[in-house]
């Protein structure tokens, strides 16, 4: 009985790591939901009206010890009047024993198909250089008595790696693709026997549009984001619906997203061998106040075998600097 447990254990904390957590780089979760594309998507920087500062923190699991917890910080916005925009990420990602910190710098340069700036029709190619450092602490993995595959210390590695993508926006639609992690790294992730993943590569899509009417406060978005995994050949999609209602104070928003995972991973049930992929569904809730914006978001796994029945819990703070008129004639939030 205690093997069956541990068997399901191992699985399940397998499906969460693999799937959501255990990437190199920064992780994805759903956080570009709340205004922050930038965070995934490098040509996103300087796309907006304005400059964006963006703070997350994001918390799993609580009352469990070592949970894992990620906080983020970008910021973003143009160079003066010209088409280039630079950004720049820095974040911190612990999980148990586990956690790395790093920080990403970004140019993106927006390219104008249209005759003015009216007609949104633009195209968007950018740039992300990150240096990332990775630790693990062994000095609690001794306590039971020595292992000679244990040094019984805190083992760090640091790396260098390049992320590079692009946008389309064409009035309320947009399109974004993103190839993270394009070098392959020696000596990261090394497992017991001895193995290291020096793929770590991640392809992002993005699709979406904004419904909108002019004579109605509320205006609705769906999207979708696809996600692939080069070494381990594993892939999930995100289903989002945000709705938007303009307010005499600003904007009050809100939605729901549902990641799935595509492969699925098997576990003893009792009776036989079962299987289950990865589900998430993430209710959020956020306000624009101002130049000030607001989000919550809570994402609950929704598989019959979990490590825990806690959820995800994230805030987004953020605010607008250097805001110019609104150019385009759309109802697309990320840019205008």
């Amino acid at each position: 009985m205690r093997l069956k447990l541990i068997f399901i254990l191992t699985i399940t904390l397998l499906m969460n790591s693999r799937v959501a957590e255990a990437q190199e780089g920064l992780p994805v979760y759903s956080d570009y939901l709340t205004d922050n594309y930038y965070l995934i998507h490098p040509s996103m920087a300087g796309v907006a009206n304005c400059s964006k500062v963006r703070i997350t923190g994001r918390q799993q699991w609580f009352g469990d010890e070592d949970a894992p917890a990620l906080m983020t910080a970008s910021i973003n916005g143009r160079i003066g009047e010209s088409q280039s925009g630079i950004g720049g990420i820095v974040y911190s990602d612990k999980n148990g024993y586990h956690s790395q910190t790093g920080a990403y710098a970004t140019y993106a340069h927006h390219l104008m198909f249209s005759r003015n700036e009216v007609d949104l029709n633009m195209l968007s190619f950018g740039l992300s250089v990150g240096v990332i450092q990775y630790k693990l602490d062994e000095s609690k993995f001794l306590e039971d008595g020595f292992d000679p595959l244990i040094s019984g210390i805190e083992q760090s590695a640091t790396n260098f790696n390049v992320d590079f993508g692009f946008s389309y926006h064409l009035y309320n639609f947009y399109a974004h693709a993103t190839v993270k992690n394009l070098l392959e790294n020696d000596g990261v992730n090394f497992n017991e026997q001895g193995l290291s993943y020096q793929n770590l590569r991640t392809v992002l899509f993005s699709l979406g549009n904004t419904f909108s009417n002019y004579s109605n406060d509320w205006s609705f978005e769906p999207s979708v984001m696809f996600m692939y995994r080069d070494a381990t050949k594993e892939a999930s999609f995100d289903a989002n619906l945000k709705a938007y209602k303009t307010t005499e104070f600003g904007k009050l928003w809100g939605g729901l997203s549902y990641r799935r995972s595509l492969d699925g991973a098997e576990f003893l049930d009792g009776t036989g061998i079962n299987s289950q992929k990865l589900q998430y569904i993430t209710p959020i809730l956020g306000v624009d106040l101002n130049n000030f914006m607001f989000a919550y978001t809570y994402s609950y796994q929704a598989n019959s075998v979990v490590f825990n029945n806690g959820g995800f819990h994230q805030i987004t703070l953020g605010y607008n600097f250097g805001c110019r008129k609104e150019r385009y004639s759309c109802n697309c939030p990320a840019v205008n």
